[in-house]
């Protein structure tokens, strides 16, 4: 079993940064592919970025990148998401996830664990 715990949401102005944090816990987060996603309101979830276990591949949407930066640091357990030059739809509720599968993944059904979510809201 593997934890996840998100933080790092809030209310932000557009333009504006936040820096998301997800920690493990309860398996080796070295091991894990881990991802990012986020669910707009009325909207499905969407894959946002991901990285494989050493860091060594990153993925990001197209509509966030040069703007987001998926990272982790497998001494402290954790995956970051730095987001920069927010837009108002940005805003969403953002999930972190596990993968068993050490590579990172686009797709949600290849995530095993999932976090329960941070808000982060972009005013105009």
């Amino acid at each position: 079993q593997v934890q996840l715990v998100e933080s790092g949401g809030g209310l932000v102005q557009a333009g504006g940064s936040l820096r998301l944090y997800c920690t493990a816990s309860g398996r080796t987060f070295a091991s894990l592919g881990m991802g990012w996603f986020r669910q707009a309101p009325g909207k499905e979830r969407e894959f946002v970025a991901a990285i494989s276990w050493g860091g060594g591949s990153t993925f990001l949407t197209d509509s966030v990148k040069c703007r987001f930066t998926i990272s982790r640091d497998n001494t402290k357990n954790t995956v970051y998401l730095q987001m920069n030059s927010l837009k108002p739809e940005d805003t969403a509720v953002y999930y972190c996830a596990a993968a068993l599968t050490s590579y990172g993944s686009r797709r949600d059904h290849e995530y095993n664990y999932w976090g329960q979510g941070t808000l982060v809201t972009v005013s105009p």
